[in-house]
């Protein structure tokens, strides 16, 4: 099923850490203000956001990769996932209309996901961010770059086997609204669909990495660590 999109991995060679070095200096500040003044004192302009997207289909396994990356690298995790099925269950009317939409493997509007994910952002002290599950489409890619007007520094694929990635989600037991196996095979449809063009645009632009999801966890892992220790190395 992702045999489509092996062609786009970004092999990490000896040019990787010059690649790093220049895409680093591209990034502008999540915040607009340069520095404000405060009973006569310039406050320090605010660290410049470095932001990751996690791509991957259902069972994908970049949940469990996104633990190790911040256990290892300090990253803030926001998964749009949990943020969407933790706005069900405050019962809103936001979270009424998201659990409709997610019961019939649609994609949850943009606007609403993205601005679940900016107050994250801007209640959290870190300034390193893996956003799990987001963007599915190119309108969530539109509506992020709008909204906080920033693109991602790295853009991660997890490329698995869609009957492992089936497999894996009925397996996992964890009492999700989306974990059977009607609603997994709308959401591969949805995620096959969708998300080529966002892995595409990215790829383009330089910025993705294809993950190759089979393995062990430590076995995963050991192609995600060399991408972020590199730019952990130039910073």
């Amino acid at each position: 099923m992702w045999r489509r999109v092996a062609s786009l991995s970004s092999s990490i060679s000896s040019s990787f850490l010059a690649q790093t070095a220049s895409r680093l200096n591209t990034w502008e500040s999540l915040t607009t203000g340069i520095a404000q003044q405060a009973k006569g004192v310039i406050a320090p302009k605010e660290k410049t956001p470095f932001i990751t997207f996690v791509l991957g289909g259902p069972g994908s396994g970049k949940g469990t990769q996104c633990i190790k990356i911040v256990e290892t690298f300090g990253f803030a995790h926001l998964s749009a996932g949990d943020l969407l099925r933790r706005e069900i269950a405050s019962k809103s009317a936001d979270g009424a209309m998201i659990l409709n939409t997610i019961k019939e493997g649609k994609i949850v509007p943009s606007q609403v996901t993205v601005k679940l994910i900016q107050k994250e952002m801007e209640l959290s002290d870190n300034h390193k961010f893996l956003i799990d599950g987001f963007p599915r489409t190119e309108e969530n890619r539109v509506s992020f770059e709008r909204i906080i007007g920033v693109e991602p520094n790295v853009v991660l694929f997890f490329d698995c086997p869609e009957e492992e990635m089936v497999k894996r989600v009925l397996n996992r037991n964890e009492g999700r609204v989306d974990d059977n196996l009607e609603t997994i095979k709308k959401r591969l449809t949805a995620f096959q669909a969708l998300s080529l063009p966002v892995i595409n645009y990215y790829s383009e632009r330089g910025k993705l990495y294809t993950i190759k999801a089979i393995g062990t966890e430590d076995e995963i892992f050991e192609q995600v660590r060399p991408i972020f220790a590199a730019f952990e190395t130039v910073g």
